[in-house]
């Protein structure tokens, strides 16, 4: 028997959207249904699963569970964020032109500016921050604006609502990736957005065990060219992965609310610490874009960019010093990082006008305990060379 979860909050959301006691077994967890292909009862007659690259009950109880989270009404899961937009990017044509904030993660402007680019599909980097400079920005032949918000790794805010009204006038789609709020913290469609992307492979899954990729969407139409460009294409999760990410979706709400807990308090330290020159951090009241923070997320998350008086030299320092905070790519994971972006997650913005400055620290704040991540910082900063 399927259960009845309307109208439930986020956090029991979390819990049972998409998943059903197996009914062979009664298992409560989604069995992993680790098979390439599937017996037929006669010839093209089956039950709703033929291959695995179509389709994989472990994946459809994923993708029942992401659209629930988000307010949507399908989801399609792929092998990773990249596998996620190269496919969405699929639905605009050669000639056509994007809009990109000019902001974003390294590997999207890669695929933007370094392949896609090469197949006849234009594109501008734009603030979208500023509503006048998209709608400035908007051509004849715009076909879709593309946005973080928050962005990577400079933290800004985009009104979603904002430009969904300009999107929506010009008959443009819209897309959110939406990876460092997660949908327990902003929900991109209810506030106008076409499609919302994650990459699962960070808040969602939640562990740093599993590499995966989203789309959310309400429309049908577009839900079914989605559906078979990635058929087409096989940028499909295998059962395994999926597995992984429901089981973290779980916990989903209660360490998002962990995440920006800490954050907050990380955040306020290091704005208080005089090696710190700025911090950066929708949850202070410091952040140029607060107030819209406090509208259109619910907390700050766990993301927090910030530069040192002591510029480059003193952020590779401190990304070799500290204990707690693990250097290495990636976010989300109940353990925290740190990082520098320009040579890493943004190294390939390099001598672009999208470039980050050599000295930005991010760090990805886990849900350990807020004073020995503190202390840890603390420490690290204190050894800094003078």
């Amino acid at each position: 028997m399927s259960k009845n979860i309307d109208g439930y909050q986020p956090e029991t959301l979390a819990v049972h959207a998409g998943v059903e006691p197996d009914p062979i077994t009664g298992a409560i967890m989604t069995p992993i249904y680790q098979t390439s292909t599937y017996a037929q009862k006669d010839v093209g007659v089956h039950t709703g699963y033929e291959y695995s690259r179509t389709d994989n009950p472990t994946r459809t109880a994923l993708q029942k569970s992401l659209a629930t989270l988000e307010g949507g009404d399908f989801a399609l899961s792929f092998s990773s964020g990249m596998a996620a937009i190269d496919t969405l990017l699929r639905l605009v044509k050669p000639g056509e032109h994007v809009i990109s904030g000019n902001d974003v993660y390294g590997g999207t402007f890669r695929l933007f500016d370094k392949i896609l680019q090469g197949y006849g599909i234009e594109f501008d980097f734009v603030d979208t921050a500023d509503p006048n400079a998209v709608a400035a920005t908007i051509k004849d032949n715009t076909r879709l604006v593309w946005l973080e918000t928050p962005t990577n790794p400079m933290l800004g805010l985009t009104d979603i609502a904002a430009i969904a009204e300009l999107t929506q006038a010009r008959g443009v789609w819209l897309g959110v990736d939406n990876t460092f709020a997660s949908p327990i913290l902003q929900q991109p469609l209810a506030l106008g957005a076409d499609f919302v992307l994650h990459s699962t492979t960070k808040y969602i899954g939640g562990h740093s065990d599993a590499v995966g990729g989203a789309i959310i969407l309400n429309d049908e139409e577009l839900y079914g060219r989605l559906k078979f460009l990635q058929n087409a294409v096989g940028a499909v999760p295998g059962p395994m992965d999926c597995f992984l990410t429901l089981r973290g979706i779980k916990t989903l709400a209660i360490r998002m609310e962990r995440h920006s807990e800490n954050g907050l308090k990380v955040a306020q330290f290091l704005t208080d610490h005089t090696a710190v020159s700025q911090v950066i951090y929708p949850g202070l009241d410091t952040h140029p874009q607060y107030e819209l923070a406090q509208r259109q997320m619910k907390m700050g998350g766990g993301m927090i960019s910030f530069i040192l008086h002591g510029g480059e030299a003193a952020a590779r320092h401190l990304a070799n010093t500290t204990d707690l905070f693990t250097l290495a790519e990636s976010l989300g994971g109940v353990e925290s990082l740190i990082e520098l972006p320009a040579p890493m997650t943004h190294a390939s913005v390099a001598d672009s006008p999208l470039a980050v400055d050599p000295g930005l620290v991010r760090i990805s704040v886990g849900i350990e305990n807020a004073d020995d991540l503190i202390n840890d910082l603390a420490q690290a900063l204190h050894n800094l060379p003078q």
